[in-house]
């Protein structure tokens, strides 16, 4: 029970990646408050994990302020704050992604973190504890192209990550990110501009250990680095990709 009596919050954890995250940490004795833009997939999941279902859209400060207030009603502090939703726009040249298409991507991947920055941090300031994991990605490391301005947003996560890790360590807050290559999520689909065979083949052809990240990868390290088996560790982006960033 690495997480007992911890409180955490898990963004889109109503699929994908932040399921199984939140899958996890509720495994390990955490508290879980799962927050989705989908208030059924939310309530799905905390009814399976004995969590606490938030709908939220991360992108506005309302959304983000009412997943904060369910972890402190509920328990009174934040342990725990894995910003894991994310979107991605459709494989295009560059400069024809529509700006509605990039805003959307930078608000969701980029400003959630900067506005749950701004109501979560000084909660785990005031404790001189706490955990944040950014979930980016390895096109943040490795850009793919036509995938621009997503692999950008991710590389801000990156170094967002690393920005925050230095601010926050006399605090006693760590923040960590995990790099996980694309896998069976909702966006999916997404990455590959199509879901057939063949590009799912062409996909795992870049990846050494030839498959997928799972939730349950992720769920794995997210689990680790928040943890205080990791009390060491702050401002790195672990992969968890299989060999892809090689």
């Amino acid at each position: 029970m690495r997480l007992a009596d911890k409180t955490a919050i898990v963004t889109g954890a109503g699929s994908g990646f932040g399921s199984g995250i939140a899958r996890k940490f509720a495994s390990e004795g955490a508290r879980v408050i799962v927050a989705d833009i989908n208030a059924e997939a939310a309530a799905a999941i905390a009814d399976e994990i004995d969590g606490i279902a938030v709908s939220a859209n991360v992108a506005s400060e309302d959304g983000v302020r009412a997943m904060a207030e369910a972890a402190l009603a509920a328990r009174g502090r934040i342990d725990i704050l894995v910003n894991n939703a994310g979107v991605t726009h459709l494989p295009a040249a560059m400069e024809e992604v529509s700006e509605a298409d990039f805003d959307r991507v930078m608000a969701v991947n980029c400003k959630s973190i900067y506005l749950a920055a701004r109501i979560i941090v000084p909660q785990m300031k005031a404790q001189k504890s706490g955990s944040i994991v950014n979930i980016a990605s390895t096109a943040g490391v490795s850009p793919r192209p036509r995938l621009n301005w997503y692999n950008a947003s991710k590389g801000w996560v990156i170094t967002a990550t690393r920005a925050m890790a230095v601010e926050l360590a006399p605090f006693g807050v760590r923040v960590n990110a995990l790099n996980p290559v694309a896998g069976e999520t909702p966006l999916l689909s997404s990455f590959m501009g199509e879901d057939t065979p063949e590009m799912r083949a062409k996909f795992l052809s870049t990846i050494p250990m030839g498959r997928f990240s799972t939730p349950e990868d992720m769920g794995n390290a997210a689990c680790f680095l928040a943890s205080d088996e990791a009390s060491m560790i702050t401002g790195v982006a672990m992969e968890v990709d299989g060999g892809r960033c090689i």
